[in-house]
């Protein structure tokens, strides 16, 4: 699951930086939740041309995530900035890396064309998955799918990111249930 809250050019990103060192750690030990990235990109650093507060969960279980939803959390962060647009996949696999922490994120999304072969686009993605995880500072690396608009997401965390895709500034990572979170393909 994703939201991304674009802000306004000229907004001071240390709100954001405060907020989430202020209330981040009310989801580290949040039932259901694998983990979540607070991600923040921030205008002219990291080539991002946006100010923009977007975190990343990957959930254990439906219900964590519904709890989220409906929760306290989500209702005073709506309330903050409005209610996001939350996007959200079915996991296709999901590997941890050798780094210990995160820093960094990296997200990668595309369209399969309407005459593409989805198995073969998700085993090509499957492959490109897989060769990271001999990366010294990958942390973990999820990829998912959209079978509605047929959009595959690869999304990354590391110690220090590659230049590749969306990077963003990981301000917190919460981590209740990482180690719950089934290794490998999801079929």
């Amino acid at each position: 699951m994703h939201y991304e809250i674009t802000l306004p050019a000229d907004y001071d990103m240390d709100v954001i930086r405060t907020r989430v060192a202020t209330r981040g750690s009310a989801l580290d030990a949040f039932p259901g939740l694998g983990l979540k990235a607070y991600c923040a990109r921030e205008r002219g650093v990291d080539g991002s041309p946006v100010n923009q507060y977007a975190p990343f969960y990957l959930w254990r279980t439906v219900e964590g995530m519904n709890s989220f939803l409906w929760g306290p959390g989500f209702r005073g962060l709506s309330a903050d900035f409005g209610r996001p647009t939350v996007q959200h996949w079915a996991g296709l696999a999901f590997e941890r890396g050798a780094a210990d922490h995160a820093t960094a994120a990296t997200k990668r999304t595309w369209r399969l064309a309407a005459d593409a072969d989805p198995a073969e686009a998700v085993d090509r993605a499957l492959d490109d998955l897989a060769g990271l995880r001999g990366d010294p500072a990958l942390h973990s690396t999820a990829l998912a799918v959209d079978p509605r608009n047929w959009e595959l997401v690869h999304f990354s965390l590391w110690s220090t990111a590659p230049d590749v895709g969306v990077r963003f500034q990981v301000l917190h990572l919460s981590r209740p249930e990482l180690d719950d979170l089934s290794a490998g393909r999801h079929w």
